[in-house]
């Protein structure tokens, strides 16, 4: 999955990865919400010169958010039938000089190295592996659509005047996958993805700004087939059109290999960036001789879909970030619990220690604040995007009940630990953006 190049220092962002070429200024209005402050008020990611520019590490409050989304979309995928691999972040240079990347997209590629005679290249894309990966044995018309799916690592060469936080990095890790399917079911699954997206963007509580059909503009960065770009957009046309969203045409934004759906963000301060894209390739699939065998037969070419549903994992947590101010939905909270004893009695104490241990039994993120870290009230402002903060005391402790408090404000009545804590892990699991009532 890859955008067309553009000027070193400008922002290629047309792609799942693309970046707004303001994302590396400092903004210079702090009342918005900026994920690089946040995140390190939050403990989520920071990054040091040793590392290098454009390589953030995260903490193991973004770890767990960024965990959290991983095992969405594997689920989610797994449920509408794609298989996921795993891929070397290496390839050699030949692998993208057929793929059509080295002509087209060198300028943004890490140089090759040097290897047991051989030319190594880390990959910038993961759609020449998986081509790799479709044509390692025969395939048959009733095997497809065939949906290949991976969360990888990639790598763009990006100057370091324009790294910014988690929106622009070098080091990318992608959720990704590619669809071999007939023409005939293309718009179908195409459709499909984009359904996906939807879904993804409700759980996660953001909105697209807008969806862009992204075409090829004047200039040769692009494949040269004139037929390929009016098959490949009219089918794009027609899944835009099915699922009766808004759409503007844009040239100039598409990949080099073929136009897409951008499905675009903005951030507190109006800036868009893409996020998810959708793209219908018949460029790759020739480049590679990909083929099935029809009921006639016959070797038949697959058409490649390119499909990102929450893009990459670094923009999807950066615009999370920014569009919560770090109050993220309960499943992705970090915490998602806190359990505050009242006073440091011991019975106290031990009740909210084993509730913390019953929520991690069900697979929730929970942990203990206890009287030595402040008053009750300090604990619970500095618990103030806990979702959950459950109040022990003497009348709980005694009869085996939760006082909840909801990061929202309100507070239930005090009830059996129990049943707070199955309603607590119905909605997680079902990623609802809901507190309980």
């Amino acid at each position: 999955m890859l955008t067309s190049p553009k000027p070193r220092g400008e922002c290629p962002g047309a792609s799942p990865c693309g970046h707004s070429p303001l994302e590396n200024e400092e903004t210079t209005m702090t009342a918005l919400p900026d994920h690089r402050r946040l995140g390190r008020e939050l403990d989520l990611f920071d990054t040091d010169p040793l590392m290098g520019a454009g390589l953030p590490y995260w903490l193991p409050d973004g770890a767990a958010v960024r965990h959290a989304l991983e095992e969405y979309i594997r689920e989610a995928e797994r449920r509408a039938g794609y298989q996921h691999v795993y891929s070397p972040v290496l390839g050699k240079r030949e692998l993208y000089e057929i793929s059509g990347h080295w002509s087209h997209y060198s300028e943004d590629m890490f140089p090759p190295m040097e290897l047991g005679g051989e030319q190594v290249v880390l990959r910038p894309s993961l759609c020449p592996h998986h081509a790799l990966i479709y044509r390692s044995r025969a395939r048959s018309y009733r095997e497809l659509p065939l949906r290949m799916a991976e969360l990888g690592g990639m790598y763009r060469s990006e100057p370091s005047g324009v790294l910014g936080g988690l929106t622009r990095v070098r080091a990318i890790q992608l959720n990704d996958a590619h669809l071999f399917c007939t023409l005939e079911q293309v718009a179908e699954e195409a459709s499909a993805a984009l359904e996906s997206i939807h879904l993804a963007y409700e759980a996660m509580g953001i909105r697209a700004a807008r969806h862009r059909l992204s075409l090829p503009g004047p200039g040769g960065k692009y494949v040269a087939d004139p037929e390929l770009w009016r098959r490949s957009a009219a089918l794009l046309r027609e899944v835009l059109d099915r699922s009766g969203v808004a759409y503007e045409a844009v040239e100039g934004e598409a990949a080099f290999y073929g136009p897409k759906i951008d499905v675009q963000i903005a951030d507190p301060a109006g800036r868009e960036s893409t996020l998810s894209t959708v793209q219908i390739d018949f460029h790759q699939p020739e480049r590679f001789d990909l083929h099935y065998i029809g009921a006639d037969g016959a070797k038949h070419r697959p058409v490649m879909v390119h499909r990102s549903v929450i893009g990459s994992l670094e923009r999807a947590v950066a615009h999370l970030i920014e569009a919560h101010g770090g109050a993220f939905p309960p499943w992705l909270a970090p915490t998602q619990l806190v359990a505050l004893p009242v006073s440091d009695a011991r019975a106290e104490v031990e009740q909210a220690a084993d509730l913390v241990r019953r929520c991690l039994d069900l697979g929730l993120r929970a942990r203990l604040i206890t009287p030595d870290q402040g008053t009750l009230g300090a604990r619970i402002r500095a618990a103030r995007l806990v979702p959950y903060q459950a109040v022990i005391g003497p009348r709980e402790t005694a009869a085996d009940e939760i006082a909840l408090r909801l990061r929202d404000g309100r507070r239930l009545d005090p009830g059996p630990a129990t049943e707070a804590l199955d309603r607590i892990t119905r909605l997680v699991r079902a990623h609802s953006t809901e507190l309980i009532g």
